[in-house]
């Protein structure tokens, strides 16, 4: 196909960095109209999507502000992972024109790098390679892929690469509500974990038993470890999941398993902790006998690509078994944009959040 018919479209654009996500939203980003993408300016591998709907990330957040390991130099359009219908494919493309796919955040978009890295989701259309192009597992709607690889996979490669969770262990899972955090818990059972997982919100919670976890919990301050005490029968868990960080993770140190696995996730509590960074107490780790390990999925994936080909493969079947479907709890059209990241940045969204043109 050489020529397309495709009507004059829009996009969101970030224009410069904020000095934090709200600022970067108020003063930074617009929606302007898009010219569609032109195939005679395209390569032979080169696929153009017809977005139906993005994910409004946690990571799309800090981006906006340079708080990522990485950002796409302005201006750019937001929305690492999307999902849509093929419009046009180059020559050598093995994708049907018309196919339902999601795009792989690595390999297009903002975390992405090279060429695709200015084209995000949040827009009428995208232009990605076809590797990065792939078919929607399962039953999964187009709000549900979009938020598939980057939650599940960060999850995965928390909990088994790195975490080593086992069936009859028992895991804590933070910020349980959220995007990662309900694709841990979600994975957990998958696996044959019991799950307690921890919120400030017991309406959230709900949702989150909903999804599997056996065990649903609030974190007032001084409560946690009595509360997984409890549960566990005095022994305490096996594995702590934490996107949290500030003082709810010293409290995790009190409630765990001689041996236990201590897994930094991220630190969505503290995510400017420049000048005040987190810390653990070094006394209840060596005590304790605990492996404290990060778990950054994509410097991992750079460092050691070997890792990523058995995780996205388990991710993939186990959405197309329809053993894993992505929780969406708020929808958004693109003129709302900075209404759907102001929504996840308050912590609104249960699981996922997503725009859709």
């Amino acid at each position: 196909m050489t020529t397309l018919d495709l009507p004059v479209a829009q996009r969101v654009v970030v224009t410069a960095l904020g000095s934090d996500p709200l600022d970067a939203i108020a003063h930074h980003t617009s929606i302007e109209a898009m010219p569609p993408p032109d195939p005679a300016a395209l390569g032979a591998r080169d696929v153009i999507v017809a977005i139906r709907s993005a994910q409004v990330g946690w990571v799309d957040l800090l981006m906006t502000s340079g708080n990522y390991q990485h950002h796409a130099q302005p201006p750019y359009t937001p929305g690492l992972e999307y999902a849509g219908v093929v419009a046009w494919r180059g020559a050598d493309a093995a994708v049907d024109v018309g196919a339902r796919v999601l795009v792989d955040g690595f390999k297009a978009g903002p975390r992405s790098l090279g060429a695709y890295q200015k084209s995000g989701g949040f827009a009428t259309y995208a232009v990605a390679p076809a590797d990065a192009v792939l078919p929607i597992p399962g039953e999964l709607s187009f709000d549900q892929a979009a938020c598939l690889l980057g939650n599940y996979e960060t999850a995965y490669h928390c909990l088994i690469t790195r975490g080593r969770l086992a069936r009859g262990e028992t895991v804590l899972v933070h910020g349980a509500s959220g995007s990662t955090g309900l694709a841990a818990v979600q994975i957990a059972k998958l696996v044959g974990a019991t799950v307690i997982a921890t919120g400030r919100s017991q309406a959230k919670l709900d949702v989150v038993r909903a999804e599997g976890a056996d065990h649903a919990i609030t974190t007032q301050p001084g409560e946690l470890r009595e509360k997984v005490k409890e549960l566990t029968g005095g022994r305490g868990v096996d594995v702590v999941y934490d996107g949290v960080g500030g003082d709810i993770s010293i409290e995790s140190l009190r409630c765990v398993a001689f041996g236990a696995r201590y897994l930094i996730v991220g630190w969505a509590a503290t995510p400017f902790a420049r000048d005040k960074p987190n810390q653990l107490p070094t006394n209840l780790i060596m005590m304790k006998g605990l492996d404290v390990l990060g778990c950054p999925t994509v410097i991992s994936t750079v460092n050691d690509p070997s890792l990523r080909p058995p995780r996205l493969a388990q991710v993939l079947a186990w959405a197309a078994a329809g053993s894993l479907r992505p929780h969406v709890s708020h929808r958004f059209g693109l003129a709302d944009y900075a209404e759907a990241m102001r929504a996840k940045w308050r912590g609104d969204v249960i699981g996922g959040a997503v725009i859709t043109p």
